[in-house]
């Protein structure tokens, strides 16, 4: 299975069609990725990540859902059970 993470596009690096780069927020975690597939993005953007690479841009509504659900799911992996 391939997990796609959420993150917050900082700041444009490179606008390069092939080589195109930006630092991306992962919860306070920066990253660089490859933004190719993306070359719209804005700062302030949500994107979803696999891999290094930026696939598409999605709303802050669902990115935000998407890490909470992340974050439900490790709480429920370190505990056995359900956070409360």
């Amino acid at each position: 299975m391939c997990l796609g993470v959420p993150g917050q596009l900082v700041r444009w690096i490179d606008h390069d069609p092939l080589l195109a780069t930006a630092e991306i927020d992962f919860g306070g975690i920066r990253k660089r990725c490859h933004m190719a597939c993306v070359p719209d993005a804005q700062e302030g953007d949500y994107v979803l990540v696999h891999a290094g690479v930026a696939l598409t841009v999605i709303d802050e509504q669902a990115a935000r859902q998407t890490l909470s659900d992340l974050s439900n799911a490790d709480a429920v992996g370190e505990t056995g059970s359900e956070a409360p």
